[in-house]
């Protein structure tokens, strides 16, 4: 006798979830940005080539052919990274961002660098937040909290997330000179407390130890990676439910 599929000793496979993802263009006087993100990485649509704001190509723009190979790009078969802001140094710590927290990300940005690097950097870190929580969406049925420590040589960081819908930004970094290359070092602290207000979270990132800023640096986006990977992360079983006792997390 063939016994019915309901008597099977193998569990069922449960349905796919979709993936979480959001398209954000954020167009001022000083910037024009487009993002595109998955919080669980997979395949991503090339941005819209049609922006008026991308049309010129002539090297110091963000390069309109999105499959050529850059200093921040990635392609694999779980994750889709390109990343060009016209600040190396941001474009480097980004990509190391999207790599280790699993998601595809795609980022363009077209700033006004005949002044510096603040508002590229300030403008790329809003925009990012605001697809974050876009992507995320219903703050339910997730982790919530994500910590993490991550070395990269001689430097140690400390990253914890608290996806709580209460902006708060804390960072000690202490780096040593004033500038990674075209980066300014107050706009990491700067980008990423622009990041946690746009996002709706709380976010503590600390540099414990380490010699040199660029490895200062680079553990601390990794560890803020792993984190929000851990708080992204969905709890089977609780879908559905919101993480909080007062019963609501209102991003």
């Amino acid at each position: 006798m063939t016994p019915s599929s309901s008597s099977s000793p193998w569990p069922s496979t449960p349905p796919a979830r979709p993936r979480r993802t959001a398209y954000i263009a954020r167009n001022t006087a000083e910037t024009k940005i487009q993002v595109s993100l998955s919080l669980d990485g997979g395949q991503l649509d090339l941005l819209p080539a049609d922006d008026e704001a991308f049309t010129n190509d002539d090297g110091a723009e963000p390069p309109q052919n999105q499959t050529t190979k850059t200093h921040a790009s990635q392609m694999t078969a779980s994750q889709q990274i390109w990343i060009w802001t016209g600040v190396g140094f941001l474009d480097h710590m980004l990509h190391a961002w999207a790599k280790h927290a699993g998601w595809s990300l795609r980022v363009r940005c077209r700033g006004d660098l005949e002044i510096d690097d603040h508002h590229t950097t300030e403008d790329t870190f809003l925009a990012l937040g605001t697809a974050f929580t876009t992507a995320l969406g219903p703050r339910a049925g997730i982790a919530r909290f994500g910590h993490a420590y991550c070395p990269l040589d001689e430097a140690l960081s400390r990253a914890v997330l608290d996806i709580s819908s209460r902006p708060f930004f804390v960072g000690h970094f202490a780096f040593a000179s004033p500038a990674m290359g075209a980066l300014n070092t107050q706009m990491v602290h700067h980008g990423l407390a622009s990041w946690a207000q746009s996002a709706g979270v709380t976010l503590h990132v600390d540099v414990l130890r380490g010699d040199n800023d660029h490895h200062r640096c680079e553990s601390a986006f990794k560890a803020l990676a792993v984190a929000c990977k851990g708080a992204c992360e969905r709890v089977a079983g609780r879908e559905g439910e919101v993480v909080s006792t007062k019963g609501v997390l209102d991003s």
